[in-house]
């Protein structure tokens, strides 16, 4: 396994964290903001300078920068605009050697959670959902639509993705529920999953980043997805959770339900040796929570925590 952390576009304690762990790797959020534009090259290269000689390579890209994605996902009078620049987008990125994107299909509504507060071991707070206490928005998207801007999407980027050798690991939808109010989402099993990857497009540059916490929330046995879709799985989110699609809770790496290194040691034992990070974790004593599950103690706890777990299933 490759093992890297999430970074913004900007130095923060969690690029000096990562450096001083010894993460040499790093999965990055393009700039957000107007003057960044995600198809310029000259935008591109003070940003990865940045990183490398912060002592860090950017491998994979994480979000697909929403400024094109929001528009793909809802399919509106900028889609093929912005399919347009995420197809500029890909050789940069080779150029760059950067070959992943991570990207998702939620449309209007991201990754949602109703709390950020939730008390976890000696009092950390950790973010959660609670179907009966989320507040839909009033925006509208059917499962149909999205499957049709899915389709779209993915007929139109693939022939380009693997003329540069650029990776796309589609993530689940999180919560994997069918709908938030009137927002649907399909994502949402590992059936319509394999669907995305195999047969609407089969392609070698066409997989999954496998967030095994999702995957779980969804009702699915790890030990058998994770077999199905070892050939497909690009990308990996090391996560813990607690509950079920409707009612969970993130945990500490080592204090939910999930038996992390005996995850590992199936990934392992299928040969999988993808890029790997953790993700959502609690925010701890003297933290004020700023980032919801992605502040900086937690991270340090949690890749601790993860590099043991890589060295034990590597060394045998």
């Amino acid at each position: 396994m490759i093992l890297t952390d999430y970074y913004r576009s900007t130095p923060d304690s969690t690029w000096e964290i990562g450096r001083q762990l010894g993460v040499r790797h790093g999965v990055i959020r393009l700039p957000e903001d107007p003057g960044f534009d995600p198809s310029c090259r000259s935008d591109w290269l003070p940003v990865h300078k940045r990183f490398v000689d912060y002592g860090i390579k950017p491998i994979i890209i994480e979000p697909m920068p929403n400024s094109l994605h929001d528009h793909i996902k809802a399919g509106d009078s900028m889609r093929d605009e912005c399919i347009e620049k995420v197809l500029k987008m890909f050789p940069i990125m080779d150029e760059l050697d950067i070959r992943t994107i991570c990207f998702n299909w939620m449309a209007y509504v991201g990754w949602t959670r109703t709390r950020n507060n939730i008390l976890e071991r000696g009092g950390a707070r950790v973010t959660g959902f609670k179907l009966d206490e989320y507040q839909p928005i009033t925006a509208s998207i059917s499962s149909e639509e999205l499957w049709t801007n899915y389709t779209y999407f993915i007929k139109a980027v693939i022939p380009e993705a693997e003329k540069y050798g650029i990776r796309l690991a589609l993530h689940p939808d999180d919560p994997p529920l069918q709908k938030l109010g009137d927002v649907s989402h399909i994502m949402i099993s590992y059936n319509n999953i394999r669907h995305a990857v195999r047969d609407i497009v089969e392609s070698p540059y066409l997989g999954v980043t496998f967030c095994q916490a999702c995957y779980y929330i969804m009702g699915e046995d790890l030990y058998k997805v994770i077999p199905a879709l070892a050939d497909k799985i690009m990308f990996i989110h090391f996560r813990n959770v607690t509950g079920t699609k409707t009612d969970f809770h993130e945990t500490f790496h080592d204090n939910g339900d999930l038996d992390m290194p005996k995850i590992m040691k199936l990934y392992s034992n299928c040969g999988i040796d993808v890029p790997i990070r953790v993700d959502h974790v609690p925010t701890l004593v003297g933290e004020t929570m700023v980032n919801q599950g992605y502040d900086a103690l937690g991270r340090l706890y949690a890749i601790g925590y993860l590099k043991g777990i890589l060295e034990t299933v590597e060394n045998g």
